[in-house]
Formats: structure tokens, C-alpha cells, sequence
């Protein structure tokens, strides 16, 4: 094994760092249009950063060609969270709008995850720069600062393939026949078309053009951050809960599928197998909460209760958590049925978090396969998915990523009741922060907030939200000694 290159480790970070400098500067522009207190603090974050990332630069200059592999790539990956993160929450610090640097942490990595969980108590009395800061962190974390910087660093050619593998989700990649810095291009470009639509389609609804930048970008990223603390709600309009229950949705799918799409390829959407379970599964629970709140008597009116399951199952199955109901409020059985939505999540390649329902399939098949090995215990049944066979030691890792992903839940609901949340809080939050969901249950749910939780727990959902957002291997690889070893 090759010596680990630590230089090569700085000097990406310190080329994301100018990449997130240049984003804060645009938020320091909004802060100065609108003449508020929060420019100076915009200006000043964003000098931090652009300094840090040219110093981090210069550090990682000498023997930056050695060659890198998958532990270089892991260590980046997991620690470009962490730094965005840290000089991320610079403005929110720096202009005294949230002085307290845990919560600052806090709502930082939750938006560059894409989780939505907040300790906000006033949404609206924030200033408008840090707004929206706020949701271009989620855009940004959306489809991956690694994947923009890929698009941007031609100068890893082939190397580039370990930091595209590390940071994008799923048990297999939709892979394209150009280079990786080129399927980076795509992606990106797929990703702002989308964003630009949503927003033009907003902005013709009772937004204003702010609203609409912001909820277009927290919408495609499905990460959930409001400009408004009653969410989507704010509005009280059908037209923008249709609209953004659509967009939510596409955000839940591999967006390799919808870059297909808009070049006119339709069929490989059609066909793709885990897309037709998602769509199955949304439909299945938007009509079984629909139809059990019309006729429960909990909303009388029939479009109602449609349009309020629609948003709130696909809020939830693509981990975006906008809100415009409390689920908790209906009822033990819905508050289920969410929790079980929270677990499923949306597409691998998506925007979304969870476990992804490419792995739900998997598993089910395996387990079909082996009360047919019951029967013919010589017979070989393969795993298929879109008629091709899924290699065994794939879903040997998928059981090996379920196995963790349940562990982990179990220990943290016992981490974060002991360090004294609720029952509720902690079951509800250690699903949410893993998942990138954004609400809990309890005090953390739609109508709540993360601000009262102890200050520990702040930080061990910090943790939680990126073992999630990198799905758990990336993440958890650092933790083993022989991850360090020559």
C-alpha cells in the first residue's frame, strides 16, 4: 500500500474552500443589496475562507503527483463536510445571529447535508444574505460540493473516479461513456436547469423572486430550509404545494435518469427498476394516508386531504421535510407510516438520504431467492436488477450496510436519551439526522425545533447527519486502525 498522501488531502480541501468562498461572496452580494447588518459579516467570512483556502493550497503544493487512491479519497470526501462546515458557519457566528457556536454548527452541517433539521426559533427575523446562505448550503450539499469541484479539477483525470465513487450515493453508478470531470459537468448542469425551472415556476405563484430562489434551491437540493418558520405553509397555496410536491419528487430521483431525461431519452427512466418501485410506493402511501384522513374525518374536504398526504409523504420519502401539516397531530398511525417513509428515502444518485430503495430491492429479492433455495437448495438464483445480475458481494455490502445502518440507529437512541432527550425526541432525531429528513418527532418534529436538545446531542447528530449524507462506509472507514496503516 502506498504512503497516504496528506498533501494531496490539503490541497483539495483548500481548493473547496475557494470554491465555497466564491459562493459566500454571492450571499455577501444579497447582503449588500439589501443593506443589512450581515454584509460586513458576509464580506469578512468569505475572506476567512478564501485566505484559508489559498493557504490550505499552498501546503499541498509539493508531491501534489503522487499518486492517490481509495483512503485519500475517503478522507477528503469526509472531511470536506466537516471544514465547509466550520468556515460555513462563520456568517451565522460572526454577525451574532446565532452566537452560540454549536448551533451554528449545527444549522451548518444540517443545510450541507441536506437534512433541514434547524434550532431556529424566528426564521423571518433573520437577514436576507443569511437566508440565502442558508439554502445554498443545501443546493450546494444537494448534489455535492466534490461533484461541482470534479467539474472544476480536471487536473485528477483518472484519480477522480475515487472521489465521484466516495461521494455519490447508491449500490452502483449510472455510468457515463465521457470522464468523470465530464459526468461532473452534466450532472451540475442538469441540476441548475432544473433549479432555474422550479424557481421561474414559483416566482408565476404568490412568491416573491427571493422566496422563490431560496425554496427552488432547497427544493431540487430536497434539503428543506424556509425562508418562513411555517415552511411551505406560509403560503397557504395549492398551486405551490403541487408545485413543489412535483419538483420534491424529481429531486428523489437519480438524477443520471434525468439528465437522460431532458436530453430526450425517456426510456431510461421508464425502464429503470428502482424508479417504478419509488413511484409505486409514493402512490401507494399518498393514497393509504389520503384516504384513511378523508375518511377518519380528520379533513373533510377530499382534495384536501390529497394534496396533504401528497406533500407530506414525498416531503418525507425524499428526505426534504418541507412541511405544511403536523403528521404528528393525526395520529400513532400516520406518525408510523412516516417513520417508515423516513427509513425507505428515494433513489440512489438522488438528492435524497436514507438507505435508498435500490437496497429495499435487493433485500427483497435475496430474500425471495432463499425460500426458493429452500425448496432447490442446488438451484442458482442470481440477483437481478434491470436484468442485470447484481454481484454477490454487493449484496453481501448491502446486508453489511444494513446491519450498521439499524446498529447505528439502536445506539443512538440510547446515546441521546442518556444524554437527556426524550424517548420520543431521540427515536424520532437519530431517524431524521441519519436519513438527512430534516424533522423529527416529539419537540423535533414539523412544528418544533432543535434548539432546546443538549449541546452533545447537537453535535453527535452533526455526526449522524454526515454518516448518513456519505452512507456510513466513508464515514465509518476513518474509524479502523488499518484505514491509517501503510
Amino acid at each position: 500500500m502506498n504512503k497516504f498522501n496528506f498533501r494531496f488531502v490539503i490541497k483539495t480541501l483548500g481548493f473547496l474552500l475557494l470554491i465555497e468562498s466564491l459562493f459566500m461572496m454571492v450571499a455577501t452580494v444579497i447582503s449588500f443589496y439589501y443593506q443589512e447588518y450581515s454584509g460586513d459579516a458576509m464580506l469578512i467570512s468569505s475572506t476567512i475562507t478564501l485566505i484559508s483556502g489559498v493557504f490550505f493550497r499552498l501546503i499541498g503544493m509539493e508531491e501534489y503527483e503522487k499518486p492517490i487512491g481509495k483512503r485519500e479519497s475517503f478522507l477528503v470526501v469526509a472531511l470536506a463536510w466537516v471544514v465547509l462546515s466550520a468556515f460555513g458557519m462563520l456568517p451565522y457566528f460572526i454577525s451574532g445571529s446565532i452566537p452560540n457556536i454549536s448551533n451554528a454548527y449545527f444549522e451548518t452541517m444540517s443545510g450541507f447535508t441536506t437534512t433541514g433539521s434547524s434550532i431556529l426559533l424566528d426564521i423571518e427575523a433573520m437577514p436576507k444574505g443569511l437566508l440565502f446562505w442558508r439554502c445554498l448550503t443545501q443546493w450546494i450539499g444537494g448534489i455535492g460540493i466534490i461533484v461541482f469541484a470534479l467539474a472544476l479539477l480536471p487536473m485528477l483525470g483518472g484519480n477522480a473516479s475515487f472521489l465521484y465513487d466516495a461521494e455519490t450515493t447508491g449500490i452502483v453508478h449510472e455510468r457515463f461513456r465521457p470522464r468523470v470531470t465530464q459526468i461532473a459537468k452534466r450532472l451540475w448542469g442538469t441540476y441548475i436547469l432544473v433549479t432555474v425551472i422550479l424557481c421561474g415556476l414559483l416566482w408565476v405563484g404568490p412568491m416573491n423572486f427571493f422566496d422563490s430562489v431560496c425554496h427552488a434551491m432547497s427544493t431540487m437540493s430536497t434539503g428543506g430550509y424556509s425562508t418562513k418558520q411555517a415552511s411551505i405553509a406560509h403560503w397557504n397555496s395549492p398551486y405551490i404545494e403541487y408545485v413543489v410536491s412535483l419538483f420534491m419528487f424529481i429531486g428523489g430521483v437519480n438524477f443520471a435518469l434525468i439528465y437522460f431525461l431532458v436530453k430526450g431519452v425517456p426510456k431510461r427512466l421508464i425502464k429503470d427498476e428502482e424508479f417504478r418501485w419509488y413511484f409505486t410506493i409514493c402512490v401507494l402511501f399518498i393514497a393509504i394516508v389520503a384516504s384513511s384522513l378523508f375518511m377518519s374525518g380528520k379533513i373533510n374536504d377530499i382534495e384536501q386531504a390529497f394534496r396533504s398526504s401528497l406533500f407530506q409523504v414525498i416531503s418525507v420519502i425524499t428526505t426534504t421535510g418541507f412541511a405544511t401539516a403536523d403528521y404528528i397531530e393525526w395520529g400513532a398511525f400516520y406518525t408510523l407510516v412516516i417513520c417508515l417513509l423516513m427509513l425507505f428515502c428515494a433513489c440512489a444518485g438522488s438528492t435524497s438520504g436514507g438507505i435508498k430503495i435500490v437496497r429495499i430491492i435487493v433485500l427483497c429479492k435475496n430474500a425471495i431467492n432463499e425460500f426458493k433455495r429452500q425448496v432447490h437448495p442446488n438451484a442458482i438464483y442470481p440477483v437481478r436488477l434491470n436484468g442485470h445480475v447484481i454481484p454477490i458481494d454487493i449484496v453481501t455490502k448491502i446486508l453489511a450496510f444494513m446491519f450498521l445502518y439499524l446498529a447505528i440507529l439502536i445506539i443512538s437512541f440510547l446515546i441521546l436519551s442518556f444524554s437527556g432527550m426524550g424517548f420520543e425526541e431521540s427515536v424520532g432525531s437519530a431517524i431524521s439526522c441519519m436519513g438527512n429528513v430534516g424533522p423529527g418527532l416529539g419537540t423535533v418534529g414539523p412544528s418544533g425545533h432543535f434548539a432546546d436538545i443538549p449541546t452533545f446531542s447537537k453535535w453527535y447528530l452533526c455526526f449522524l447527519m454526515l454518516t448518513g449524507r456519505l452512507e456510513l462506509f466513508t464515514v465509518l472507514s476513518l474509524f479502523i486502525p488499518a484505514f491509517w496503516k501503510r
